[in-house]
């Protein structure tokens, strides 16, 4: 019998306390074919999320701790001179996976995370004179810190809007944490096992997109995004069209987490802040005044007729 998206779910509470968020979040760009930004303070089971996500799937998993002196080459590999052949040879680097942990992705400089980019997109990466495709199922979680400022580079919009989700993460509550402690204080975390495979992945993939979308729900899938482009002393720039194809993927994965093979209004409205906020690209005023940018995303999404 194949696994179903709630097995994974499953298995990955059973490993994390709380964290409902992160949980949904990657469930929803496993199966809507996209990449996962998650943010927050440290300590509280990012990578840990994502290690246990890559050990439910009997996956090829590889971790890439982004560091200032980290290389491009070090990220899609580098062509070697053979001496004894006299030829060069391609050694591919870890990006090379079903799925890729970048760790700490804001400490490594601009150069090295445009190395992301055409994976991240064209799902190849390019060495020398050779393009290389990446296996299917490819994703790209990464997570960043946004306490920890010293050494750190801002990630570029370009970088930012192929991730299909950001998922902002907060401390656990104070039964949560308790359950961390009866948990995890004397024994090591444990990871779920191969709970299901990659051939289940592109059967809930191929599902997600059968899903309906009705007409009239694409229509408010483009009013949302246009309402992030309206004039606003918040905002220097609004989401691109890669946020509407955006919403309508991850709206199809959270039908399909539900058992239907429509989507609804909610569907869409449950994950258009996670899709939207770190599309928008914002003034120094909303900081100012003390504004968060899911909150002006919420406020946004608030003034737009739902059909």
């Amino acid at each position: 019998m194949n696994a179903l998206p709630r097995d994974i779910e499953r298995a990955l509470r059973a490993t994390i306390v709380g964290q409902n968020a992160a949980i949904e979040g990657l469930l929803l760009a496993l199966i809507a074919d996209g990449h996962a930004l998650l943010e927050g303070p440290p300590g509280i089971a990012k990578t840990l999320a994502c290690r246990a996500l890559a050990a439910s799937l009997d996956a090829v998993f590889k971790r890439i701790q982004f560091t200032p002196d980290l290389l491009p080459a070090d990220i899609v590999g580098t062509r070697i001179f053979d001496q004894q052949s006299a030829r060069f040879d391609t050694v591919l680097g870890p990006i090379v996976a079903n799925i890729v942990l970048a760790d700490e992705i804001n400490r490594a400089p601009a150069k090295v995370q445009s190395a992301l980019l055409e994976a991240m997109q064209e799902r190849q990466v390019t060495i020398g004179p050779e393009s290389h495709a990446l296996p299917d199922p490819f994703v790209v979680l990464a997570t960043m810190n946004p306490l920890d400022n010293d050494g750190t580079y801002a990630l570029p919009l370009a970088q930012m809007d192929r991730f299909l989700l950001k998922i902002d993460l907060e401390y656990p509550s104070e039964a949560e944490e308790l359950a961390i402690l009866d948990r995890y204080a004397f024994a090591q975390t444990p990871l779920p096992q191969r709970v299901a495979t990659l051939d289940d992945v592109r059967v809930w993939r191929a599902q997600a997109r059968a899903v309906h979308v009705d007409v009239k729900l694409h229509g408010y899938v483009v009013d949302l995004v246009m309402a992030t482009r309206r004039e606003s002393p918040y905002v220097a720039g609004g989401a691109s069209p890669r946020a509407s194809l955006a919403l309508v993927n991850c709206a199809r994965a959270r039908a399909l987490l539900d058992g239907r093979d429509y989507v609804e209004p909610d569907d869409i409205r449950s994950v258009a802040v996670p899709v939207l906020r770190h599309r928008v690209a914002f003034t120094h005023r909303l900081s100012l005044e003390g504004l968060s940018p899911s909150v002006w995303i919420e406020r946004a999404i608030a003034t737009v007729r739902v059909p």
